[in-house]
C-alpha cells in the first residue's frame, strides 16, 4: 500500500513530472535524417510538411504543384495530421519564420529551430497523451488498488518504444494513440458518441489506427445489438453513423468538392505500389521471407490477396466474441487482437506500427501485469534496425536497461507480498 506521505496524487504527480523529464533528455539525442542531405529523414518530412501547409490552400496538400513536389516528402498522412503540421507550422514561423519558408527551408537544422521541434512534439504528449492516459487509469482501474493503477500509468506513460519514436525518431504518434486511448476510455464509461468522435480523431491523424477499427466496430456493434427493441438497435446504429459521417464530413470538408481531390488524398493515404513491406520489420512476412522469399513467389496481387484473408482470419475471433458479449476488458482484449493481428500480417507494416498493439496491452497492465512489463521492451526491440539507423543506440539502452527485478502483483495469489510493479525506463 502507499504510505502516508506519498499518496496517490503525489506519485501520479512525480510519474507524470519524471516522465515528462525522460522525454526531455530524449530530445536531446539525434533524429530521423539528421545532417543527411538530400532527403533527410522523417524530422525533415514534418518540418517540411508544416512548411507547405502554413503556405499553400488545402486543397493543394495532397496535390502535385510546383510548390508542393510531391517525390520530396510528399504529405501521405489523413487531414487532421495535415491541420496539426499547420498548427505547429505557425508556431515556428512565429518564432523562426525561416524554418518553415516555403522552397528555401529544405534541410533546416539550426539549434533553435529543433528545439522548437522537439517541443511540439511534447506540447502534442501533454494536450492529447498524458490526459488520455490518466483518464484511462481511472476509468479500467476505477475498482483496483492505487498501486496497480500506478502500474498502468506507467506503463503506459514510460513505453520506451513510443519514447524512442516519438521524441527520438521523431514522429508524433501520440497524438493518434491519445485520441484511441481517450475513445476506449469513453466507451467504457458508456459515452459510446464521444468515444466514436474521437476513435474518427485518431483515424483521421494517423490511418494505422484503423488497426483498431475492427474491435471499436465489433464492440460498439454488439453493445448496439443489447438493445431491448429492433428500434432501439436502428437508432443507436444510425447514432454512431452520424457521429462517424459528422466528423470525417468536417475534417474533409476542403477536398469533398470534388472527386478528383478526395480520391488523390486516398491515393496518398493507401500507396500499395510500394510493396509488401518496407526496410526491417519484424512481422510474418518479413520473418518468414528470409526462407520463403514471398516477393519471388508470389505476384503483388497475390500477396495482398494472402494478407487480407490472414488478417481477417486472425481478427475475426475477437470480432466474433465483442459482437456477442461486448465488455470492456473485452474492448482491450480485441483491440490489442487486432493491432497485433494487422501487424502481423497486413499488406506493408512499418516499423512504427507496434506501437499500435503496445496501447492496448499497456493498458491491460492490471489485469495482465507480466505481458505488459515485457511487450515494450519487445516492441523496442523490433525497432532497433531503425533506431540504430538514427544513432539512437545509446537512447535506447538508456530506456530499455534499469532494474526491473521485482514480480508484479500475482492477483490470483493473495498472499504473495504487495510490492510495486516498476518500469524498465
Amino acid at each position: 500500500m502507499l504510505g502516508k506521505l506519498f499518496t496517490y496524487p503525489l506519485c501520479v504527480s512525480l510519474l507524470v513530472i519524471g516522465a515528462l523529464l525522460l522525454r526531455c533528455v530524449l530530445g536531446l539525442h539525434p533524429y530521423s535524417g539528421a545532417q543527411t542531405p538530400p532527403t533527410f529523414g522523417d524530422y525533415e518530412a514534418q518540418r517540411h510538411w508544416m512548411e507547405i501547409a502554413l503556405h499553400t490552400p488545402p486543397r493543394d496538400w495532397y496535390q502535385e504543384t510546383l510548390l508542393n513536389p510531391l517525390h520530396y516528402w510528399g504529405l501521405d498522412y489523413p487531414p487532421l495530421s495535415a491541420y496539426q503540421s499547420w498548427l505547429c507550422g505557425k508556431v515556428l514561423n512565429f518564432f523562426e519564420p525561416e524554418s518553415v519558408a516555403l522552397g528555401t527551408s529544405r534541410g533546416f537544422e539550426t539549434q533553435s529551430s529543433k528545439v522548437l521541434m522537439r517541443w511540439t512534439v511534447l506540447a502534442s504528449d501533454l494536450l492529447v497523451y498524458f490526459p488520455a492516459v490518466l483518464v484511462c487509469a481511472a476509468v479500467f482501474g476505477a475498482e483496483k488498488p492505487p498501486e496497480q493503477r500506478l502500474w498502468l500509468l506507467a506503463a503506459a506513460l514510460l513505453q520506451p518504444a513510443l519514447l524512442l519514436m516519438d521524441h527520438g525518431h521523431f514522429q508524433y504518434n501520440c497524438i493518434s494513440l491519445g485520441f484511441t486511448a481517450g475513445a476506449a476510455a469513453a466507451i467504457a464509461s458508456n459515452c459510446v458518441h464521444l468515444g466514436s468522435g474521437l476513435f474518427c480523431l485518431a483515424l483521421n491523424h494517423k490511418h494505422m489506427a484503423a488497426y483498431f477499427a475492427p474491435a471499436f466496430f465489433a464492440h460498439l456493434l454488439g453493445r448496439c445489438l443489447q438493445q431491448p427493441t429492433a428500434l432501439h438497435k436502428v437508432r443507436a446504429v444510425a447514432g454512431l453513423g452520424l457521429v462517424v459521417l459528422g466528423t470525417f464530413g468536417i475534417l474533409w470538408a476542403p477536398w469533398l468538392g470534388s472527386w478528383a481531390e478526395a480520391r488523390q488524398v486516398l491515393v496518398r493515404l493507401i500507396p500499395l505500389s510500394r510493396g509488401i513491406f518496407e526496410d526491417y520489420v519484424a512481422n510474418f512476412w518479413c520473418v518468414s521471407n528470409v526462407v520463403v522469399k514471398w516477393k519471388l513467389r508470389l505476384t503483388q496481387q497475390a500477396l495482398a490477396k494472402a494478407c487480407l484473408v490472414t488478417t481477417l482470419a486472425a481478427i475475426l475471433p475477437g470480432m466474433l466474441s465483442q459482437v456477442r458479449r461486448p465488455s470492456r476488458q473485452g474492448l482491450l482484449l480485441a483491440m490489442a487482437q487486432s493491432s497485433l493481428s494487422f501487424f502481423l500480417f497486413s499488406y506493408q507494416v512499418h516499423e512504427k506500427s507496434i506501437l499500435f498493439p503496445l496501447l492496448p496491452i499497456s493498458l491491460l497492465a492490471i489485469e495482465y501485469p507480466v505481458l505488459a512489463a515485457w511487450f515494450p521492451a519487445m516492441a523496442a526491440f523490433s525497432m532497433f534496425p531503425l533506431l540504430m539507423k538514427d544513432n539512437l543506440r545509446l537512447a535506447y539502452i538508456g530506456c530499455l536497461t534499469g532494474g526491473n527485478n521485482r514480480e508484479p502483483i500475482d492477483q490470483k495469489n493473495p498472499n504473495q507480498k504487495e510490492t510495486e510493479p516498476t518500469l524498465a525506463v
